[in-house]
């Protein structure tokens, strides 16, 4: 992780939680206890360690003199948790700031230290509780999906759920042989039957609804639709419990019904928009289905609202998966399930499905999905239907299906964050280049001050040029001016930094204190006094 002053005031503004601890440290810091957060940051999927910074918000620096010895820290923590962890010396303004970087624990290895595997309990560290330790060793069980059924035979699966597999199997692979193989052989083929024994996943996937209440009865999907989030009973409610491929179709034709379309017109061209997009719907579902805990006993909710959809499935995310790397990171929790969607064409082998659930979002101008209801016992997933800019949909129209069948997931997370004007993660830059050769973003600034904005032409397709202009910002003689013109008028009692930040708002303090110096080299200002009370004055001062 690259760690800067910028990294650091993202992290002041932050919630502290089990990935984020500061401490203050003002002059020492006990080594143990060093140790022991780390093991708990690590036990919990990684996280960092901030020292030299008060742990109440607001947060602000104070400064640390903890571990000048910041190599021999480093392999003190090596050689007790058997991890890596980086280290990073930050030297803010207001002091120096130390930076632990700790990775997360190896999968289905909880670390211990001095006999306790830690974790975090509100402001205090505590032993891990019982029932978090036995996911952690669950981790690196089998595949549960893989396992047999012991009493399940192969006639407590339905006949037309297995023809629907056959048909899409067929059609993705090309192969005419499937149409003629028995049942029990197509089973085997798929791996769903071993050794004559009937899989879970062939459970999920083609069980009866009587089989599936004898041997899997949390393996269903309850659909709800709510015209409102006031409790009590659903408009209307439906329960499958049931082989998934006798109902996928069935779901989403339910959602259909009550899926509005968004109008849009720009002069003679009218787009509509469904509130709900298909693709990212069974996206969604099929996520549930695949990745869900079947060892727990609850069910798949699909809540539908006029203007959002939920997606609950039992357990927290697989291992290794985090917020962070959704998107980069593939870990099937039942990957024979998985591999059977992945034969019959509804989802990519390697993939979770969550890039193109976000792609479809960003698409069509949504809010991304929304996991923030997620926890260690459940995934929740929230796609909102909002049309959230209009004109964005319509320049993304403009770009063409064409264009837009080359970009990858990163593309299109880039054009959502500059056209929001977020800031850029490390991991998405080396895409920028390309969004700026096919002219749909421009570079402005240099430097640290550097940032990324949508193209003119954009702005100009759309008949907002003063927009553009305004976001874009005045160019640099024109700031140099405006520098020049507030210190003019106070030339009497002269002008602090802080004042000139506020006059270009827009640019860091960094690319002010550049246009000063640049204006002092000219001679056209001079400064006086050195710390943060200095003033500047007009003129070229007197001659040193």
């Amino acid at each position: 992780m690259n760690v800067d002053l910028t990294r650091l005031q993202a992290w002041l503004s932050a919630g502290e939680d089990e990935h984020l601890e500061f401490k203050e440290a003002r002059n020492r810091y006990d080594f143990e206890e060093l140790v022991k957060y780390c093991v708990a940051l690590a036990n919990e999927g990684g996280g960092t360690m901030i020292l030299g910074v008060t742990d109440r918000r607001p947060r602000h620096v104070v400064g640390s003199q903890a571990f000048t010895d910041l190599e021999r820290t480093k392999a003190g923590l090596i050689e007790r948790l058997r991890l890596r962890v980086d280290v990073a010396v930050l030297q803010h303004p207001d002091g120096r700031v130390i930076v632990f970087s700790v990775p997360s624990r190896p999968m289905g290895v909880p670390i211990q230290y001095h006999g306790a595997y830690w974790m975090r309990g509100g402001e205090d560290l505590i032993p891990m509780t019982p029932d978090l330790l036995k996911r952690i060793f669950d981790e690196a069980g089998p595949d549960f999906s893989a396992e047999i059924c012991p009493q399940a035979v192969l006639a407590d699966l339905d006949p037309a759920a297995i023809g629907h597999f056959r048909a899409m199997w067929q059609r993705k692979s090309g192969n005419k042989a499937l149409e003629a193989l028995p049942v029990a052989q197509l089973l085997a083929d798929a791996e769903l039957v071993v050794r004559g024994g009937v899989t879970y996943a062939a459970l999920v996937l083609f069980g009866t609804h009587q089989a599936l209440g004898r041997y899997l009865g949390q393996a269903e999907v309850i659909f709800e639709y709510r015209s409102s989030d006031v409790t009590g009973p659903a408009a209307q409610r439906e329960e499958y419990r049931q082989g998934f491929f006798l109902f996928q179709d069935e779901i989403w034709h339910k959602i259909n019904l009550r899926n509005d379309k968004q109008h849009f017109q720009y002069g003679f061209v009218m787009l509509d928009v469904p509130t709900f997009n298909e693709a990212a719907v069974r996206e969604a579902i099929l996520n549930a289905v695949s990745h869900r805990d079947y060892r727990l006993p609850g069910s798949v909710f699909v809540r539908q609202y006029p203007r959002r959809l939920e997606v609950v499935s039992p357990g927290g995310f697989p291992p290794g998966i985090t917020l962070e790397n959704i998107l980069w990171r593939q870990a099937p929790r039942n990957r024979r399930i998985a591999e059977a969607f992945a034969r019959c064409g509804l989802v990519e082998r390697a993939g979770q499905g969550m890039n193109r659930i976000f792609e479809e979002c960003i698409r069509e101008s949504k809010p991304q999905p929304d996991f923030r209801h997620s926890d260690a016992y459940q995934v929740a997933l929230t796609l909102r239907g909002e049309i959230q800019d209009p004109q964005f949909l319509r320049f993304l129209e403009q770009v063409g299906q064409e264009r837009l069948a080359a970009f990858v997931t990163q593309d299109f997370l880039l054009l959502d964050l500059v056209h929001r004007e977020q800031p850029i993660p490390d991991q998405l830059r080396d895409r920028l280049p390309f969004l700026v050769d096919q002219g749909l973003i421009e570079r402005t600034g240099r430097g640290r001050g550097v940032r990324y904005m949508l193209s003119r032409a954009l702005y100009a397709f759309l008949g907002q040029g003063g927009i553009y202009t305004r976001k874009k910002g005045l160019d640099r003689e024109t700031n140099k001016a405006l520098l020049f013109k507030h210190i003019q008028d106070n030339r009497t009692e002269g002008t602090q930094f802080g004042e000139l930040t506020q006059v270009l708002p827009s640019l860091t303090h960094d690319q002010v204190q550049r246009l000063l110096r640049n204006m002092q080299a000219d001679r056209q200002i001079h400064k006086v006094g050195r710390t943060r009370g200095a003033r500047w004055f007009p003129g070229p001062g007197a001659v040193e």
